[in-house]
């Protein structure tokens, strides 16, 4: 049976081609092939008894093979769905790993890997981010769209998860695209593997040196000030912001004239309840603490996994420093103001998050 197409209700248009097809019917052209009935068509109106009329169903033209409306749909718009966009994946899948094979790919002078981090890193801690910890990003406008700015946040959870969170939060909700290039201790980058994770994400190490050139290329660069005194904070002190050191990541943000962007996080502090810290066994490994908490090292591996806590991540309005003269960066009374200026804004902005927030899991 010859599919048919139903034409839309159009009054004027399908009773004219009808009565062309009648006439054509019954005085066509000798040789000429006349089109089947199709069944189910209403008869003409002048067969039917009742003369009524009906708008019929005529095939207009050439008919579209039988199922190229499913292919059509299981294949998609071109944006990924069905089998072309299976075909796409796999694609760019094999793509991606014959450059990693043959090397054909590039790392920029502090070993990062913008095509690792985007297609599979930042895959790997998607998951974690939005279904784990189910981050909720507030402020993330204020980190500028272009230039180098430095973003400066708490640290805390005995294992540094907020920063690779706060990596996350960027990396997907700026409007611009933009990358973190978070500085990291010592510790990172003598650990086998996590040194090398930390390379290709990005991460390099917390010296000021580093940070200026970074900042000179118009990276955004994200430091926690903290260090190991906010990891590894009892839980009993969670949200009381620790000292800021010296102020140093001021005098590099004064240096480069690049703006300061205070970030508050909330949720990190519970993942890790630290009840008391082993400082033989820190000693003994070479970490600066090593962690006791309710379930570690009590229940071995199964202990080491996070509580699933509900995070908060805050972008506070960013404070500018290009309008000091290129001396300002040795001035230690400004340093002073500025550094408790940033950490006055976060702790603040901790206590309002605390405040707002209806539970620790939800």
């Amino acid at each position: 049976m010859a599919d048919a197409k139903v034409i839309p209700f159009d009054d004027d248009r399908s009773r004219g081609n009808r009565r062309r097809a009648k006439t054509e019917s019954e005085s066509g052209p000798a040789g000429e092939v006349q089109p089947l009935p199709v069944r189910g068509a209403a008869a003409p109106e002048d067969d039917r008894p009742d003369g009524r009329e009906d708008d019929p169903v005529t095939p207009p033209g050439p008919q579209a093979p039988v199922g190229a409306s499913v292919r059509s749909s299981a294949e998609g718009d071109g944006d990924g769905d069905g089998y072309g966009g299976l075909e796409r994946r796999v694609a760019a899948g094999l793509s991606f790993l014959r450059r990693r094979l043959t090397g054909d790919y590039e790392v920029d002078d502090f070993g990062y890997d913008a095509e690792l981090t985007d297609q599979v890193l930042m895959s790997l801690l998607r998951p974690v981010y939005e279904k784990y910890f189910r981050v909720e990003v507030k402020g993330v406008e204020n980190i500028p769209a272009e230039g180098g700015a430095l973003i400066v946040a708490n640290h805390s959870g005995t294992l540094p998860l907020d920063g690779l969170m706060m990596q996350v939060a960027v990396h997907d909700h700026h409007p611009a695209d933009r990358h973190l290039r978070l500085l990291a201790a010592d510790l990172v980058f003598v650990l086998p593997v996590v040194n090398e994770l930390a390379r290709k994400l990005g991460h390099t190490l917390a010296c000021a040196e580093d940070a200026e050139r970074l900042l000179a290329q118009g990276e955004l660069v994200g430091v926690m000030p903290e260090g190991f005194k906010g990891i590894g904070k009892p839980f009993g002190e969670r949200y009381k912001l620790q000292r800021f050191g010296r102020g140093g990541f001021v005098s590099t943000a004064l240096r480069q004239g690049a703006p300061i962007v205070p970030c508050s996080i909330v949720g990190a502090e519970e993942i890790y309840p630290m009840i008391g810290n082993s400082k033989t066994l820190a000693r003994l490994l070479g970490f600066p603490y090593f962690p006791l908490t309710p379930t570690f090292p009590w229940l071995g591996p199964l202990g080491a996994v996070p509580l699933p806590t509900k995070w908060t991540i805050q972008f506070g309005e960013p404070i500018p420093t290009d309008g000091y003269a290129p001396e300002a960066a040795e001035d230690p009374v400004l340093m002073f103001n500025l550094t408790d200026q940033v950490r006055e804004q976060i702790q603040h902005t901790l206590y309002k998050l605390l405040v707002q927030r209806r539970s620790v899991f939800f």
